[in-house]
């Protein structure tokens, strides 16, 4: 039932009212969740945040749905990231020890090789992320709903009781 949920937000999402920057920021965000480990610092900071700017929350959900796999794809690439910052480039010794020696940072589990990477590599992706998002919700406002809006199976189907029945439930 939350996967149905789900899909029903982010249809309503894209349908919105909202404009597609919203959408395509929650994805960005959404996408920081799926790429880095979970349990960190920095992503409880981007939820807190997510759920206190005007973003679409749905969005953020579909990204962290979209991206946790490619997360795991990622992981020898973000490790080998992080070994390079962390391990490899001597010149940011001191950088990381004083870094480590702040209150509260070392709660970010940034000397985590993986977490350091992919936190990282998010910090690259987001933007192309946002952009394409906003380019994809843009493209698909302006071509593809008014063509299923005007289709005889959404028609038929808006026609129904079954229809009827999940506009009961419809999230507004």
């Amino acid at each position: 039932m939350l996967i149905l949920r789900l899909i029903q937000k982010l249809i309503a999402a894209l349908n919105s009212d909202g404009t597609p920057g919203q959408v395509a920021f929650g994805m960005a965000v959404g996408s920081a969740l799926g790429l880095t480990p979970f349990l960190n610092l920095h992503n409880f900071i981007l939820l807190v945040f997510a759920f206190l700017v005007n973003i679409s929350f749905p969005a953020v959900m579909l990204g962290w749905i979209v991206f946790a796999p490619v997360g795991f794809l990622l992981d020898p690439v973000f490790d080998r990231i992080g070994a390079w910052l962390l391990l490899d480039n001597t010149g940011l010794l001191s950088f990381w020890t004083s870094l480590y020696n702040t209150p509260v940072i070392p709660l970010s589990n940034y000397n985590n090789t993986i977490v350091l990477g992919s936190l990282v590599g998010w910090v690259v992706l987001a933007i192309p992320i946002y952009y394409l998002s906003r380019f994809g919700v843009g493209w698909y406002r302006a071509n593809v709903l008014p063509k299923l809006e005007r289709s005889k199976f959404v028609k038929a189907v808006k026609a129904s009781k079954v229809y009827s029945f999940y506009r009961l439930f419809r999230v507004d």
